[in-house]
């Protein structure tokens, strides 16, 4: 369940590995994440979703319990095999968190695996092949299994420059990202750039960077919000100036928390997690209906590669 505890698991592991009943535990498998159901985002006191707070448990509590056995943890349509599938924002943060512990604990990990969004019988059956396979990232789907590979990605076509006009709102906009952006922005020609922050105009550098940003021409507007806090946010959008409407939103903001993966606790993740993941999803409920020019979003390559 999404509230169990690392001690008790570890102890339930072990149980299980020497338990006279059951004999050593060849493996663990996790269906924790198959159950959208369980996997809730818009929590306003904890957005983690509950199978990544569960899963994060278990990988620690596997660790502790020094049980030989290697984890697979099993997803529901969590990424995109062909460019119409959309992944979901539980399901991918747990690939993210999976592709972590194999580099952190490969000694227990076993691997990820992805079902469709509604699983029959024979997906059932193609995941057991998976798991006695030798991919450890793999989708299942129905024309069959698809393991993960990087590939050259094709060079865009050719659009128009990109100008900015009105507002243009920058998350972490006195970060070390945002405030390079910024004045990349300024130099472009941005009339007013918005730059929210935790901090607001009291983060370090933030007089600094105004004056660089005026002296380029461009007006500055410092505003102290937790982007996770989506109610703070959205007082924050409605202050947007109307003689110079939001053209464009930069997601930058995040929680520079570096932790091995057994020394995150839930506190630690749940920072980062509404900075970044909450903290997009709120800023794109809040801009749906506006007429963008862009909606950009930061992320870390350790999604990708883990870390």
């Amino acid at each position: 369940p999404a509230t169990a505890d690392r001690r008790a698991l570890a102890a339930a592991l072990r149980d299980a590995h020497t338990g006279p009943a059951a004999g050593p535990l060849a493996g663990v498998l996790s269906l924790l994440a198959v159950d959208e159901s369980a996997s809730p985002t818009d929590s306003v006191t904890d957005p983690v979703p509950a199978a990544v707070r569960a899963t994060l448990a278990l990988t620690q509590a596997l660790a502790d319990s020094a049980v030989p056995a290697r984890l697979w943890c099993v997803t529901r349509a969590a990424v995109a095999v062909t460019p119409t599938e959309t992944p979901g924002v539980a399901g991918a943060a747990l690939w993210g968190l999976g592709r972590t512990a194999a580099l952190e604990l490969p000694a227990l990990w076993g691997g990820l695996a992805d079902l469709p969004a509604r699983p029959g019988p024979a997906d059932w059956d193609r995941l057991a092949t998976v798991l006695t396979g030798d991919e450890d990232q793999v989708a299942v789907r129905a024309d069959g299994l698809h393991g993960r590979r990087l590939t050259p990605a094709p060079r865009p076509a050719p659009t128009t420059p990109y100008r900015p006009r009105g507002t243009v709102l920058i998350t972490g906009g006195t970060g070390a990202l945002g405030g390079r952006l910024a004045r990349r922005l300024a130099r472009e020609g941005a009339g007013h750039l918005l730059l929210v922050g935790r901090r607001g105009r009291a983060a370090p550098g933030a007089d600094a960077l105004e004056a660089e940003l005026l002296a380029l021409g461009a007006k500055v507007t410092f505003a102290a919000c937790d982007v996770g806090d989506r109610d703070a946010l959205a007082a924050v959008l409605a202050a947007v100036p109307a003689d110079a409407p939001l053209s464009a939103v930069f997601h930058a903001a995040g929680v520079p928390q570096l932790a091995p993966l057994t020394e995150s606790g839930p506190d630690l993740v749940r920072d980062v997690y509404a900075g970044k993941v909450a903290g997009a999803l709120h800023l794109d409920e809040l801009t749906r209906t506006l007429e963008l020019d862009a909606f950009v979003l930061y992320a870390s390559g350790a999604g990708v590669w883990g870390s």
